[in-house]
Parts: C-alpha cells; sequence; structure tokens
C-alpha cells in the first residue's frame, strides 16, 4: 500500500521584484516526494532550486499554491508555530558552513537545542551524539577556523541532525569542498538517508554529487523538468 508523501508542492509559484522588474521563479509547480527519499535537485542558475528549499524549509512563503511538509501544511502555520515547526522537523546545511566562528565545534552543534526545553545535560548528550556520528567527537572543543573545510561541513551536518529532523534540506552542501572532502561529505549524506532513514533534498550544480542521490529532480524556468530514479553510486554506498 502506497504511503502518503512526506513532501507534497501543489501549483506552488514563487516571484520576486527586483529593480520594478517581476521575476516568476516558480511557476504552479507540482512535486511530491517519498518519506525516506534522497534527492538531487539540479538546474540551471535561476531556474528556483534555492527558492524551492526555502519554501519547504519555512524560510519564505510562497505567492499560491500549497506546500505539505512532514504532516503540516506550511501556510497554515503562524511565524511562532513556523519557527517550532522548523526547529524540530528540518535540518538545514549550506554551502558556506554557517557556523559561529567563536564557538567551539560542540557549542555549535549545540545551539538548535538551545531553543528546546532540554536539560543541559541531554543537550550535551545530544550533541556529543552528533558529533560521533560525524566522525569528529575528538574535535568537540575546535573552533571552526581550526578546522578543515570539510570538518566544519560535518560540524555543520551534526548541527542539523542534532534535534532529529525527519527532513535535511542541503544547498549545495559540497560547493566549497575539495573532492576528497566532497566525497566524505556525501557519503556521510548518504548514511543519514540509509541508517537514519532521514529524507534528504539536496541542491546541486555537481552532477558526480547528484549520482549519490536516489532520484535526481531536473528543475528548469520554474517548472518541473525530467525526474530520474536510480540506485545511489556504490561508491557511496
Amino acid at each position: 500500500m502506497a504511503t502518503a508523501p512526506l513532501i507534497r508542492l501543489q501549483k506552488v509559484s514563487k516571484s520576486y521584484t527586483r529593480g520594478g522588474e517581476t521575476l516568476r521563479v516558480l511557476d504552479e509547480l507540482d512535486l511530491e516526494m517519498a518519506k525516506g527519499g534522497y534527492f538531487a535537485l539540479m538546474g540551471p542558475s535561476g531556474s528556483g532550486k534555492t527558492t524551492l528549499l526555502n519554501l519547504l524549509g519555512g524560510l519564505d512563503q510562497a505567492d499560491s499554491g500549497s506546500i505539505e511538509v512532514a504532516g503540516e501544511d506550511l501556510s497554515l502555520l503562524s511565524g511562532g508555530e513556523l519557527a517550532r515547526w522548523r526547529s524540530r522537523s528540518v535540518g538545514f546545511v549550506f554551502q558556506g558552513f554557517n557556523l559561529i566562528p567563536v564557538l567551539t565545534a560542540f557549542e555549535n552543534v549545540e545551539l538548535p537545542l538551545k531553543l528546546t526545553g532540554l536539560s543541559a545535560s541531554k543537550r550535551r548528550e545530544h550533541a556529543l551524539h552528533a558529533l560521533e556520528l560525524v566522525g569528529l567527537a575528538d574535535r568537540a572543543k575546535h573552533r571552526p577556523g581550526q578546522l578543515s573545510g570539510g570538518q566544519e561541513q560535518r560540524v555543520a551536518i551534526a548541527r542539523a541532525v542534532v534535534s532529529d529532523p525527519q527532513v535535511i534540506l542541503a544547498d549545495e552542501p559540497t560547493g566549497d569542498l575539495d573532492r576528497a572532502s566532497a566525497e566524505q561529505v556525501l557519503a556521510l549524506l548518504g548514511k543519514l538517508n540509509r541508517e537514519l532513514e532521514k529524507t534528504i533534498l539536496m541542491v546541486t550544480h555537481d552532477p558526480h554529487a547528484a549520482q549519490s542521490a536516489s532520484t535526481i529532480v531536473h528543475l528548469d524556468k520554474g517548472q518541473l523538468g525530467s525526474i530520474e530514479h536510480k540506485q545511489a553510486a556504490a561508491q557511496h554506498a
């Protein structure tokens, strides 16, 4: 029996106004993504990839249409409700890592948990577990400036999963990394998908990175192009 998709977009449109000109970024987009899937989102610059990611994460609102993620219709949530939903349901990974330089790896990972009601001891337990998950427990006291780019991104992934979200949204997570570090990050995302059953949507320009996903979705001019279903590449298994 088919299960309901974890992510469903129906007739979603989004426009921005720049310099007096209206730019339609998403144009009545329909898209469904199954729970536990690993999706790579590809398309030329300006095709709406990052806009779509921001809408799914509740960082922006659609002009029209409906967006359901992890059982919630995002258009029905108030600002406070949306923030609470986002903190428990979605983990974000950005190209630029977005770590706070003056905080240690542990403190960066712990930060989202300070918005919850967890005790200090529970926050510590969860943060250390997340660092162990990404292979950086021994770097817990290091600040971002003492880490390599690949290590910074793995800390960022630990921060994204520390609250045990259902969905991970990754915007060009390997874009600033050398090939070896990129391979480690892709392997880690694959592990989170397979072993922890995280639903992952990764925006990428890199065809090699996209091959680590099980489904490749193409956007073009704000509309859905082709969808390629495949098995994850062996090197990331």
